[in-house]
């Protein structure tokens, strides 16, 4: 998730401060059960020769109540679970607004993306991008932005993934740390190398069920304690936490300090709100379903779960505050993500503790293999077939085959980078994920669907500047550059940890009050100096996206 100020999930630990937390040979067990079933499940279903539309897609056959629960569980990463709890339990109301921002994106996708990309009925992002436009140019430029953001999305999941199962597996060292990470990519391998789009999405689906039914518990258990009564927890919250106080349930404990934070929360609320609807592991989602009606229904299902478990995170933070305290939050390794098994501890001891951790740990390797998958399926059917082979009529099995190459490729990418990523802050990562997602590839969404003069230039324009413009302000901004440390309510951490090392010229967290317009602005411009126009193949594409004529052509590849 994007957040700035907020990890993905629990940052690798320097060896001397890596301690177990419950019990450990539980711990391995719970990850170990979840892994070995999940991969019965896949083989079991996964049999059967892959098509590239069934290796992508599923050849569409999931319901729009399975692919919505499965979009649920691509959506809700560890910091879903583990970051939003935590700023809820240090920031209070601040911490929330992580999740509404989180809720109100899916009205967007649901509004203005996701009927109409099903529609079209092809098998990736720039299918659709491209299919009024130039192929190889914007192919190549959209396939640069998705694997942008897939990477930074995994990287940071896998660094993430290393430090929480070396916390909750008490492993010290480098090397312990490094065979962690790597064995969360073996396993993301395996999932996406047998399964496919399908079995991805069963492992999905899994996740969200089990993710959602723990933290449901979490809740009840939480207000069982209070009586059910949440003034009683909000009020036990305020107690425990005598430096904040009632300012918890306020807005500004975090981004009300001066208005250099105000305007870096609207940033980062437009990075979010609009990074969900231009992600392409989330777009891809969208071609799983038969039909564009399932795909609003999925996004209906998703809203629906997605919403509820925010609202589930609400007591899940305020119990973590008022139970666990901010003193020992920070005091635990992770700090701010290790509120909720803190909590789970708290609850119900190291066999609780075991259960929410590996659930934790299926969320990211639920992600991690989506994020595979989209990324080898860009490489295989937009850069391999319609780049290097310029479109040439190329046989299933052998895209396939260099799909799963691709996979395994970006899983060894991601586990070598999570080993350098491990011991310094990844939230950046995911900051630049959705501002990416948000300045290069919505835009040109919105472009290629709704505006008949759109060209090749102005798609060109609109997603290389979102891409550099995005990745260059950050560079600059105080994420990358060195400053104070972190503060309860304070600035983030940087990547760079010594404070006097500052060459941020940039002074907001997130970018994205500047690189989304910005890139509207390049889609616009680019457009208008361009004399290419085809009203004859955008009517083509308005008629295919809202009739969904030729989605079963389309599908047949």
């Amino acid at each position: 998730m994007a957040f700035t100020a907020l990890p993905t999930a629990l940052p690798a630990l320097p060896a001397e401060t890596t301690v177990a937390v419950g019990n450990p040979t539980l711990n391995i067990a719970i990850f170990a059960g979840f892994v070995l079933v999940t991969l019965a499940v896949i083989v079991r279903i996964a049999r059967g020769k892959k098509t590239a539309g069934e290796f992508y897609t599923a050849s569409g056959g999931f319901s729009g109540r399975q692919n919505g629960v499965a979009i649920a569980g691509d959506y809700l990463s560890a910091a879903s679970f583990l970051g939003i709890a935590g700023a809820i339990a240090l920031q209070g109301y601040d911490g929330f607004l992580y999740s509404i921002g989180f809720l109100v994106a899916w009205l967007v996708a649901l509004l203005l993306v996701a009927e109409l990309m099903r529609n079209t009925g092809r098998l990736t992002m720039a299918d659709v991008l491209s299919y009024r436009l130039k192929q190889r140019p914007v192919r190549i430029a959209t396939a640069t932005s998705v694997l942008a953001v897939s990477f930074f999305y995994l990287l940071a999941q896998m660094a993430g993934a290393g430090g929480l199962v070396s916390l909750l597996l008490g492993v010290s060292g480098e090397a312990a740390q490094n065979l962690v990470i790597a064995v969360v990519g073996v396993v993301m391998i395996a999932y996406v190398l047998i399964g496919g789009m399908r079995g991805t999405t069963w492992v999905q689906i899994i996740k969200a069920v089990l993710l959602i039914a723990a933290t449901a518990i979490m809740t009840v258990w939480v207000l069982g304690k209070y009586g059910l009564n949440l003034s009683s927890l909000f009020q036990g919250a305020i107690d425990k936490n005598p430096a904040v106080g009632e300012k918890l349930l306020e807005p500004g404990v975090k981004y009300g300090k001066n208005l250099t934070t105000k305007i870096d929360f609207i940033s980062l609320s437009l990075a979010l709100v609009l990074g969900t609807a231009g992600l392409p592991h989330v777009l891809q989602r969208f071609y799983t379903v038969p039909t564009s009606k399932q795909a609003r229904k999925s996004v209906e299902w998703a809203i629906w779960l997605i919403g509820g478990f925010y609202l589930l995170t609400l007591v899940v933070g305020y119990g973590a505050g008022a139970l666990v305290g901010p003193e020992e939050i920070n005091a635990a390794p992770g700090k701010a993500n290790s509120a909720a098994p803190l909590l789970a501890f708290e609850l119900g001891g190291s066999t609780f503790l075991g259960i929410i951790s590996g659930i934790a740990f299926a969320t990211i390797l639920a992600v991690v293999a989506g994020l595979t998958i989209t990324a080898s399926a860009t490489f295989a059917h937009d850069i391999y077939r319609e780049v290097f082979k310029r479109g040439e009529q190329v046989a299933e099995e052998k895209e396939v085959r260099v799909a799963r190459i691709a996979a395994i490729v970006i899983g060894v990418v991601a586990i070598l980078g999570g080993m350098l990523a491990k011991s310094q802050n990844v939230a950046f990562l995911v900051a630049l994920a959705f501002a990416v997602a948000a300045s290069a590839n919505l835009p040109t969404i919105l472009y290629s669907l709704f505006w008949k003069r759109f060209n090749t230039r102005g798609a060109l324009w609109s997603i290389y500047g979102g891409l550099i413009s995005t990745i260059v302000l950050i560079i600059f901004s105080p994420v990358v550059s060195g400053k104070a440390p972190l503060t309860e309510g304070g600035p983030s951490p940087s990547m760079i940890t010594d404070p006097n090392v500052d060459f941020s010229l940039f002074p907001l967290d997130n970018p994205g009050l500047v690189t989304i317009p910005l890139a509207f602005f390049l889609g616009w411009l680019g457009t208008v100096t361009s004399k290419e126009f085809n009203p004859q193949k955008y009517a083509e594409m308005e008629v295919r996206s809202l009739t969904g004529h030729g989605v079963a052509k389309a599908l047949d590849h």
